[in-house]
């Protein structure tokens, strides 16, 4: 069965403008990171997250049935393969500079969780007996695989 012409341009396209605008969004997260603004990232995250899942379903479906590439003209094949190349190379970069976030803020975490523990040990002396009074008994939670 020979996928309808007019039903395989519109998808194709869908797939380009979906995968262009999945691309600005990545590349404007890139900019916020590298400016040290996190926080301008987190307002549009669910937004960025319901596109991500919708490329993935996409993507999906168009490598479940590459049939339909077949009949939609070079220009529109060429503009599909660009727009996937520009999205790879940003998703590359995107993981670079949140992995980059990530060891920052674990950095953070560890030594505040150093500084905490050190803080509670200051307090631990020797009791009437001449035995070593416990510390605080209260534990700094601290995950290392976040």
């Amino acid at each position: 069965m020979t996928p309808d012409v007019q039903t395989s341009v519109l998808r194709v396209r869908r797939l380009i403008s979906l995968t262009e605008g999945l691309t600005e969004r990545l590349r404007v997260e890139c900019e916020a990171f590298r400016a040290h603004r996190p926080q301008d990232v987190a307002g549009g995250m669910a937004e960025t997250q319901e596109m991500a899942n919708l490329y993935r379903r996409e993507s999906a479906q168009a490598k479940a049935a590459p049939a339909f590439l077949s009949v939609v003209d070079a220009a529109d094949r060429d503009a599909l393969i660009a727009a996937t190349q520009a999205f790879e190379a940003v998703l590359a970069e995107h993981a670079s500079v949140v992995d980059a976030a990530r060891q920052v803020s674990e950095g953070l975490v560890r030594t505040i969780a150093a500084e905490i523990a050190g803080a509670r040990a200051l307090g631990a002396g020797y009791g009437a007996s001449g035995r070593a009074t416990e510390g605080d008994g209260r534990a700094v939670t601290f995950n290392r695989t976040a």
